[in-house]
């Protein structure tokens, strides 16, 4: 797997200075979705169930280089929707990489081919092509058969233009270890990186049965790693966060680690959850009451192991204990034994749901743009004629 060296010590450099600094809390991957447009429709996506009208927007190349100016942070992932579907996709990739952040550009794959032009083969570039398992499986989940067959079509055509690619896998109840396992070797057969992450149960998807819980999460994943003993799967995470979905540590996340910037702003408190907005990064900051959110404080927390909240606090966890981080890449993940601890969730606060508030809104803005446009087109036009006479 092509992972430049230098990018590991960018970002070990990068965390080194905020720990040096005193900071307690700051980001480390700013999660930019330009668009909630999709050309896929997946049964555990919460994230396109959203009048036309705003699947309709999309922020600026600006808009998207100012937040990733604002935040700081020294990668930028590109998610969505399906951000090759934005016709400025290939400018805000270039003024992203210019700015030498790390972009990984999340996509379904099927228009990847047809748009590898767009851009060019850099060390700052990633390609995260979405696979959720082998072709029977990832065609059910993305609910649309030949899906897989493109994907790897175009992962193969991306590689051959000398682009780094990684897929990344979201992991549902009802997948088999065995069959993970399997895509596991094929993943490695394909030469590509691998990130994997239990699904969070976005409450706006259509299929809500199929989320795992925290107990089910880590009895899948010890024994995905148990069949991957000997084998070199090339897992895109730190060893502490998949030692964590083993159930060999007791994390609580880190929301602010991936803060998410879409078209309704700074999404509070983090990418999964949308729980208000912020018009800026500092605002997000300093208004969010995060001691409010996480596993036995929010219900809607109460199940989440996703990569976004817990990356972040194993990246911090290995900075403040590099022996520990060391032992774990040493000894490999462990699979069998008791687990650590598990979280309280007597005490967790009701969840709010508030999504339809949010929805409102933002049509009233919408709308109201809209009109202000109107009129002032409506009053160019005017002065034009009354200039022409």
């Amino acid at each position: 797997m092509a992972i430049p060296f230098f990018k590991e010590i960018r970002i070990g450099g990068y965390l080194m200075k905020q720990k040096l600094l005193g900071r307690k809390r700051y980001p480390l991957v700013l999660m930019l979705e330009p668009l909630f447009r999709c050309n896929l429709a997946c049964v555990g996506c919460g994230k396109i169930d959203y009048p036309d009208a705003i699947l309709n927007r999309r922020m600026t190349a600006q808009e998207c280089w100012d937040a990733a100016d604002e935040c700081g942070a020294p990668m930028v992932a590109i998610p969505g929707g399906e951000p090759l579907i934005h016709k400025e996709i290939g400018e805000i990739v270039r003024g992203l990489v210019a700015r030498k952040k790390f972009v990984s550009l999340c996509t379904n794959a099927l228009l990847l081919e047809k748009k590898l032009d767009l851009f060019e083969p850099s060390p700052y570039l990633f390609f995260s092509v979405h696979l959720d398992g082998l072709k029977d499986h990832h065609d059910k989940a993305v609910s649309q058969k030949g899906v897989f067959d493109r994907a790897v079509s175009a992962i193969k055509a991306a590689k051959a233009r000398g682009f780094t690619v990684n897929v990344n896998a979201t992991i549902f109840d009802g997948h088999p270890a065995e069959e993970i396992a399997k895509f596991l070797d094929f993943t490695t057969e394909l030469g590509v990186g691998v990130s994997m992450s239990p699904g969070y149960a976005y409450e706006r998807a259509p299929d809500q049965e199929h989320f795992l819980n925290r107990t089910k999460t880590k009895k899948l994943f010890r024994d995905v790693f148990a069949l991957g003993k000997g084998k070199k799967w090339n897992f895109m995470h730190s060893g502490l966060f998949l030692d964590f979905l083993a159930g060999n540590q007791s994390y609580e996340c880190t929301p602010w680690g991936m803060p998410a910037r879409n078209i309704f702003g700074w999404q509070k408190p983090c990418y999964l959850l949308g729980e208000g907005y912020a018009k800026t990064f500092k605002e997000l900051m300093e208004t969010t009451d995060w001691d409010s959110y996480g596993t036995g404080k929010y219900e809607k927390c109460a199940n989440c192991m996703a990569h976004c909240g817990y990356e972040p606090t194993a990246a911090t966890a290995a900075l403040s204990n590099p022996l520990k981080a060391m032992w774990v890449a040493l000894r490999g993940i462990k699979t069998t034994g008791p687990m650590a601890p598990e979280i309280d969730l007597s005490k967790q606060r009701p969840a709010q749901y508030i999504f339809s508030e949010q929805v409102q809104k933002k049509l009233s803005e919408i709308r109201r743009d809209e009109a202000l446009a109107a009129q002032q087109k409506a009053a160019a036009a005017a002065q034009k004629a009354s200039t022409a006479a």
